[in-house]
């Protein structure tokens, strides 16, 4: 495998060598790690469309896109007002 160079600033660095250290790994050794883990937009959009088919599959849900705005835009609101305490 070969490696590449990132910069990013040093307290970025200094924090993820920390983290990576606790858990006892390498910086290298962790970055790796964590980028298996993640997912890609592509990735999470692909996921997102599985987990509605199945669910209209199971239970015929299946909001509009109307719908879906009107759920964000609650949902948005609710975080907001437990996050203002």
């Amino acid at each position: 495998m070969s490696d590449a160079n990132v910069r990013i600033p040093e307290e970025a660095k200094d924090r993820l060598a920390a983290i990576a250290a606790a858990e006892g790994l390498s910086l290298r050794a962790y970055l790796a790690r964590l980028a298996e883990t993640l997912l890609t937009p592509a990735e999470r959009a692909e996921r997102a469309e599985k987990a509605r088919t199945a669910l209209k599959k199971w239970n015929g849900y299946a909001p509009t896109a109307g719908q879906q705005r009107d759920l964000d835009s609650e949902l948005d609101r609710r975080l907001a007002q437990v996050t203002d305490r």
